[in-house]
């Protein structure tokens, strides 16, 4: 089974829009926070245009689930049991441990930049974000999970239309988000040592 894991748009609808023409899935799951940026009824109205399984993430409505398991791989905005916990690319293994249990493989968001974590039996891989990265590099990264393996992918979108269209809307933190996510790429290293610090 073939597993599209979209996580993280936060209303940039043209970088899910830019992901969904690239998707060859059997599967598509929306790990969560599909809304929280500059035109969440846009984005949402695409993503519903989607056969897809969702999960919530910390921006979403109590009636969608936690975590959905699909061919023995549990999908889950930050853990199975809880959408805000914090896990990065350095995160203690001992607190993955404590987090994750000691098996399993679970693919998460939440932190918006790709890793595959592994303790023993326990992998846990975060997905990345398609409407915010923190990758260093401005673009939708998501990942295909292919009979349980992850494939990390990165797919451009039109940047100077992105930000005319957030230029223009009403959201309070367009010009902060222009000017941040957009002109420039969160740096990956200093997006972790946040993380890290706010654990």
């Amino acid at each position: 089974m073939n597993v599209a894991a979209l996580y993280d748009v936060h209303g940039m609808p043209w970088a899910l829009e830019a992901v969904l023409a690239e998707v060859k899935a059997d599967v598509v799951v929306f790990g969560g926070d599909l809304g929280g940026g500059p035109y969440d009824e846009e984005t949402l109205a695409l993503a519903r245009s989607v056969d897809a399984t969702w999960i919530r993430g910390n921006t979403e409505d109590d009636a969608l689930p936690l975590a959905v398991q699909l061919d023995g791989v549990t999908y889950c905005h930050a853990t199975p049991g809880d959408n805000t916990p914090i896990t990065t690319a350095i995160t203690p293994d001992d607190d993955l441990v404590a987090m994750f249990g000691l098996s399993g493989t679970f693919v998460i968001g939440h932190t918006h930049h790709q890793f595959d974590r592994r303790v023993g039996e326990l992998r846990v891989i975060n997905a990345g974000s398609i409407g915010m990265a923190y990758e260093s590099d401005v673009a939708a990264y998501w990942t295909l999970v292919e009979d349980g393996e992850p494939r990390f992918m990165r797919t451009p979108f039109d940047i100077p239309y992105a930000v005319e269209r957030v230029r223009a809307s009403e959201w309070p933190g367009r010009e902060e988000f222009i000017a941040e996510n957009l002109l420039v790429a969160v740096e990956r290293d200093e997006a972790i040592a946040h993380f890290e610090a706010q654990r």
